[in-house]
């Protein structure tokens, strides 16, 4: 093969390939007909032209006029004013050739950056019932992208009617049609006898120029500033399985924890939003709280729905950030081995089923602390399998000034290498029942007859020294710590699990002993995997980030870099936690 330099041009690569095909006895057929492709004059011409417009997108070359069509249009007229020689003669028919008029007409569009399409004239025989000064005809140029509007049937009238326009959409960039005209006509169609459905199926359907003959609604309402109200979104949706939607192509399918930007509420049952980061300009509907939280009561009540209020969960976790060291290790040899809950002062805030709390929307605003801002509290949570614990305390270790750990307070006696405010505080049962009464303890468990508790006064002390304060606990201290007091920033950390594992998670950080026993690992495994999904369906509208943990090396890897991002990139929060 010959050797082909990075100078070498396309056309001249291609005849050097051309030149190398030999036939031979078992391919000839194949390798004649590539040879006579190859050999081709078209395909050696579209090779330097493909050469000639790469040489001029290089140097970025700008054009030296902007109307070369009428200059041609011009030089035409002249040449045709005198006798012509044959050099003349072949110039004027080259002028005149179609092709070479609409590479010069490209030519002055690209210039003069006239991008807009041209609308054709309206016809002159429009019928005299539509000459009257309160019919619109109206024209809109629309691609494959949806028309952006909804219709109704006017119960009274029976006339179409205009319902929503979409933000963002070709009939609001248009600027032409409104919320209320009365709609008559689709490309010459009479629609006043079909129904809804089918006029959405044409409007759908059509392609390029749309011409709709309007009646303009009475009072045409002055056109609403884009909304800057974001919203969280706390459930899934799925507009193609929304029978109530009303235009299911309209609606904009969301998970929970997407953000999302509301540029309309003039609906009360159908606001008009975006999904922040989505490239898609248009908005689409999506139901409002108010429509969301009706339908969902209903559904409750019919019986077609469980409870929106998740139940205690204090069994759902491995840990609570009461203890640490040995009493840890001990406390995690088993998954069955729980500690009772006594309560917390959350508790009693606790809706009950009957309270109907329901998880819809969240309105939520950028957030970053600025300087001489208290850190924002890390909380931790996870599901059996997680040891989050040991997780935060090689955090802390790694970088004990940026981050500290809330000590906690127990009842049991002090060992003789353990020091006061160190590893615990250690007060009297008297006191540490005092201080449950007091609300002081955002959790608290007992555990061998000693009593073990997180108090805020202990997580307020690490904060004021503008460090990071890491806590792990149980998810319903979130309803105590979710504030704008502390701004807790939520990580959901869950091991992975894998169908058919037949592994280890890996021992302590501390290289204790395994967690959890071969005879036992099927039945461990599957508890771990439904206190995760258990965890998730109650706790998850809470957290934001997910934390799967494969192993402790990469788990410490990627939660280290999750902190830095929340100290130095904007995060979202709750509106109110910003709000003064």
């Amino acid at each position: 093969m010959p050797i082909v330099s990075a100078s070498t041009g396309l056309h001249e690569t291609l005849a050097l390939l051309t030149s190398q095909l030999h036939p031979d006895a078992n391919h000839k057929e194949d390798l004649v007909f590539l040879r006579d492709v190859f050999s081709e004059k078209s395909i050696s011409y579209l090779m330097k032209i493909h050469e000639k417009l790469r040489q001029y997108e290089k140097y970025s070359p700008t054009p030296v006029l902007h109307s070369a069509s009428c200059l041609a249009e011009d030089l035409a007229e002249e040449l045709q004013s005198g006798a012509l020689q044959e050099d003349e003669r072949e110039l004027l028919l080259l002028l005149s050739t179609p092709h070479l008029k609409a590479v010069l007409s490209a030519h002055d569009i690209v210039a003069q950056k006239k991008f807009d399409p041209v609308l054709p004239p309206l016809p002159e025989d429009l019928d005299d019932d539509f000459e009257e000064e309160s019919v619109k005809i109206v024209r809109l140029v629309k691609n494959k992208e949806p028309l952006g509007a909804t219709i109704r049937r006017d119960e009274v009238t029976g006339a179409v009617i205009v319902a929503r326009i979409m933000r963002g959409g070709a009939a609001d960039r248009s600027g032409l049609v409104h919320v209320g005209d009365e709609l008559r006509e689709v490309n010459g169609n009479l629609i006043t006898h079909k129904r809804p459905e089918e006029i959405s199926q044409i409007l759908s359907q059509s392609q390029g120029s749309i011409t709709l003959k309007i009646i303009p609604a009475v009072a045409e309402e002055d056109k609403l500033r884009e909304s800057r109200a974001y919203l969280r979104a706390l459930f899934d949706y799925t507009p193609f399985e929304d029978k109530a939607t009303p235009c299911q192509e309209a609606g904009l399918p969301f998970r929970r924890g997407d953000i999302l930007q509301v540029v309309s509420q003039e609906d009360a049952t159908w606001w008009q939003a975006k999904k922040v980061g989505d490239c898609n300009l248009r908005a689409a509907l999506i139901p409002s709280t108010q429509f969301q939280e009706r339908r969902l009561r209903y559904r409750l009540k019919m019986g077609s729905l469980p409870s929106p209020v998740p139940s205690k969960a204090s069994t759902y976790c491995d840990s609570k950030g009461a203890l640490n060291g040995k009493d840890v290790a001990s406390l995690r040899r088993s998954f069955r081995l729980r500690k009772d809950h006594q309560g917390s002062p959350a508790e009693a805030n606790t809706p009950d089923a009957n309270q109907k709390d329901f998880l819809i929307y969240e309105e939520v605003t950028q957030y970053l602390p600025r300087p001489g801002e208290r850190p924002r509290l890390i909380a931790l949570i996870g599901s059996l399998g997680s040891r989050i614990t040991e997780l935060k305390q090689k955090v802390i270790a790694e970088n004990p000034r940026q981050y500290g750990l809330a000590v906690p307070h127990t009842t049991r006696a002090r060992k003789s290498h353990e020091r006061e405010g160190v590893e615990y505080h250690f007060i009297s049962r008297a006191a540490f029942e005092a201080d449950i009464q007091n609300g002081k303890f955002i959790e608290f468990g007992e555990y061998k007859e000693n009593l073990y508790g997180t108090s805020l006064e202990s997580i307020h002390k690490v904060l004021n020294q503008n460090k990071v304060c890491l806590v792990d606990v149980q998810p319903e201290a979130m309803k105590t710590l979710r504030t704008a007091e502390f701004k807790p920033f939520i990580i959901f950390v869950r091991p992975r699990i894998c169908d058919g594992q037949r592994k280890y998670f890996g021992s302590d950080l501390c290289n204790s002993e395994p967690f959890f026993t071969c005879s036992h690992q099927d039945d461990d495994l599957l508890e771990m995997r439904q206190s995760a999904e258990k965890m998730d369906e109650c706790y998850g509208h809470w957290v934001d980030y997910v934390l799967v943990k494969e192993d402790p090396v990469s788990a410490l890897e990627e939660l280290q870099n999750v902190l830095e991002r929340v100290q130095t990139e904007p995060q979202w929060v709750p509106v109110c936690w910003v709000r003064r």
